[in-house]
């Protein structure tokens, strides 16, 4: 079985979401991939929280969002 047999077969597999479906929290530490469809694909993408480039760039992203408040708080407070 090749590798995106595999990613594939894990992506279909719903343990591998969380409920609601809709909501797109995708965990598999098989699947090699970062960014994953959603398992509805028209709503976009996601991050496989079960590899750990995917666990970085959610970390990235939450830091990313954290500091752009603080300083938006910060600019506003002045």
């Amino acid at each position: 079985m090749t590798q995106e047999e595999i990613n594939s077969q894990e992506w279909h597999d719903e343990s591998n979401w969380s409920r609601p479906l809709w909501l797109g929290i995708y965990f598999s530490k098989k699947d090699t991939r970062s960014w994953v469809p959603k398992f509805y694909p028209i709503l976009g993408w996601t991050i496989n929280l079960g590899n750990r480039a995917g666990a970085a760039w959610f970390i990235g992203i939450i830091a990313g969002a954290l500091v752009a408040a603080f300083f938006a708080g910060w600019l506003t407070a002045s």
